[in-house]
C-alpha cells in the first residue's frame, strides 16, 4: 500500500472526537426536550380531568333538574344508561362520590400530587 492510498482511506472515516461531539449534542437535545414533554403530559392530564369535571357538573345539574333533588351519587351519573357513559381516570385521580347542587367539585390525586377544584 502506498502512502497516498493510506491517507485517502483515513480521511473518509469519522474520528473518535467527532463521534463524541455528536453524542454530546444529542444528549443536550434530549436533556432540553424531556422536561418540556413532561410539562405537556401534565398539562394534558389536567385538561382531561377538568373536562371530566365539567361533564360531571353538567350531568349533576341535569339530574338535579330532572329529579328535583339537591344531592346525587356518582353511580347515578356514570353508567351505561346514565348521563355519562363512562368516566376513565387518566392520572390516578379520585373523583368525589357525592355531588351537591351549587357546590364546588374537587378532584384529588391527579398524578399522585395535584388537585383541581371546579366551581360550576
Amino acid at each position: 500500500m502506498t502512502s497516498s492510498s493510506f491517507t485517502s482511506a483515513t480521511k473518509r472515516a469519522f474520528t473518535l472526537v467527532e463521534i463524541m461531539i455528536v453524542v454530546v449534542i444529542i444528549a443536550l437535545i434530549i436533556a432540553l426536550a424531556v422536561p418540556y414533554f413532561a410539562k405537556i403530559r401534565i398539562r394534558s392530564q389536567d385538561n382531561t380531568v377538568l373536562n371530566n369535571i365539567r361533564q360531571l357538573a353538567s350531568a349533576s345539574s341535569q339530574y338535579f333538574l330532572n329529579n328535583g333533588v339537591a344531592v346525587v351519587d356518582i353511580d347515578q351519573l356514570v353508567g351505561a344508561n346514565n348521563y355519562i357513559k363512562s368516566l376513565n381516570p387518566v392520572a390516578g385521580e379520585v373523583y368525589p362520590a357525592i355531588y351537591t347542587q351549587g357546590s364546588t367539585i374537587t378532584v384529588t390525586g391527579i398524578g399522585g400530587v395535584r388537585t383541581i377544584t371546579y366551581a360550576p
